[in-house]
């Protein structure tokens, strides 16, 4: 901390006044707004010196290229601490947040998304046009290892998790097939990797983009892919071909087109993403145990189930073994709810502390479920909690480490799944989900929020969430 104010002092000429740590978003990196008077910054704490000096080094460039990125203000000789622009704390995703939970994106909402999608050549072109490529982490450019790494993170974080049998020499001829199809053009464009609506902060009612330190030199398909694709945004069809539309409208002025050839090259490119996403939500859900992670892998699916429509026929093991995957019960099952009306029903989730009662049920129906998170550990107990909720990153890393919250939840998802459907089934109007714990301010907040993250985007109903002790309300619809 100490460090970070050193570079507010040498940037603004005074200390700051008030610093605020911020909610993280799953990376090793530890951001902190500072403030003196009207001048604002972030302040970033990473752990990973090579990492930090990528996004640094890949910042300067890109103001240098008068793209929207964040200006890096000062950091220290070894990279770990540096200042940047303040983009505020609005990210796309958030923005066009009620089209993601509807699936119905409001004239608003979609110019938002053609703004951000038709600056994306001029990352890729403009972005590359000059770069010491050597600059980027982990790797200088998207190549055949590259792929390999990342269909085989598939094949071990994901695959082998489902129990389906498979063998390894026919999948991995198909691997090194597709491994050259990805690579069949050169390119000295600028791979973003990572371009999707969370990377995405909108300021002054114009995007910006973050978190491109894993960028590198590769071909323009992928950031296409994982920006229209992007599972949990779950992009109507209509509302795809759209962005794809208007992204080869921009790319014209940079090089000529061949839409056909265009849109084949993107789907083995969006397949290929797609079975990334699958490894490192696998990853990330099943080994270190994130349940928000598990709750993306249904529309990963249903974005798979898809892809699968198209002619993949240098790959027939690999599609073989996918259409098995969509086929098993555990992800056939989230279709089921969709032959049932949502708009009726609304399911209200609350934290609460025991110390001051169990909410009461403002439906007037009475019932719900009441759920008592004091049995796991508490981070109250420890002083450098004490002022941290369970929306924190530090408090979520805390639950999460210990394990038994996930487990916790995974029994509570089951609970909720076999009423919920019922209740849509039958045409009721509301249910209610309580979680208490002592304060109403760890456990029993993460737990809320949590399911209603996962009741939200699997069943596309209205969802009200309080949590009651932190004066916070939020509505999903």
């Amino acid at each position: 901390m100490e460090e970070l104010s050193k570079l507010f002092e040498q940037y603004t000429g005074e200390k700051p006044t008030i610093i605020s740590k911020l909610k993280g978003a799953g990376s090793n990196r530890t951001y902190y707004r500072l403030s003196n008077n009207d001048t604002h910054v972030i302040g970033v704490v990473g752990e990973s010196l090579v990492e930090n000096k990528a996004f640094v080094e890949l910042a300067k460039h890109f103001t240098s290229k008068v793209l929207p990125t964040p200006k890096v203000y000062r950091y220290t000789p070894d990279y770990q601490y540096y200042i940047q622009e303040d983009l505020g704390d609005i990210s796309l995703f958030d923005y066009v947040g009620n089209g993601i939970n509807t699936g119905v994106f409001s004239d608003k909402e979609k110019t938002m998304l053609f703004k951000t999608i038709e600056m994306l050549p001029c990352m890729q072109f403009d972005g590359g046009q000059g770069l010491d490529f050597s600059l980027c982490y982990p790797q200088p450019e998207f190549d055949r290892n590259t792929v390999l790494w990342d269909l085989n993170y598939f094949k071990y974080s994901f695959l082998k998790t489902t129990g389906i049998d498979f063998l390894e020499p026919l999948l991995e001829q198909e691997f090194q097939q597709m491994a050259t199809d990805l690579l069949t053009e050169k390119s000295n464009t600028f791979l973003y990797r990572d371009f999707q609506a969370r990377n995405v902060m909108i300021k002054d009612g114009h995007p910006h983009f973050i978190d491109f330190q894993g960028g590198r030199k590769g071909p323009i398909y992928y950031d296409v892919a994982s920006f229209v694709w992007q599972a949990k945004a779950n992009y109507p069809a209509e509302l795809r071909e759209e962005l794809i539309a208007h992204y080869l409208e921009v790319l014209k002025a940079y090089r000529s087109v061949d839409e056909a050839s265009f849109r084949k090259q993107l789907n083995l490119f969006v397949l290929f993403r797609t079975l990334q996403v699958l490894g490192a939500y696998g990853f990330r859900g099943y080994f270190e145990q994130k349940p928000h992670f598990l709750e993306s892998i249904p529309f990963a699916i249903n974005n798979l189930r898809n892809l699968l429509e198209n002619d993949y026929s240098n790959y027939p093991y690999l599609c073989e073994l996918l259409n098995a995957l969509c086929a098993l019960p555990k992800f056939k099952e989230q279709q089921t709810y969709k032959q049932f009306d949502n708009t009726k029903l609304v399911v209200t989730i609350n934290s609460f502390s025991y110390k001051k009662g169990i909410p009461e049920d403002a439906s007037g129906n009475g019932g719900g479920y009441v759920f008592d998170c004091r049995g796991m550990h508490n981070p109250g107990r420890y002083e450098e909690y004490k002022q941290s909720t369970g929306l924190d990153k530090s408090v979520i890393g805390f639950l999460e480490r210990e394990g038994e919250i996930q487990a916790f939840l995974q029994s509570v998802y089951k609970l909720a799944d076999a009423h919920i459907h019922d209740f849509l089934k039958r045409g009721f109007t509301s249910v209610t989900f309580n979680f208490g714990c002592t304060g109403g301010q760890h456990r029993s907040v993460y737990c809320a929020e949590h399911l209603a993250e996962y009741v939200a985007k699997k069943y596309g109903v209205k969802v009200k969430l309080t949590h009651r002790e932190q004066n916070i309300f939020k509505e999903f619809n």
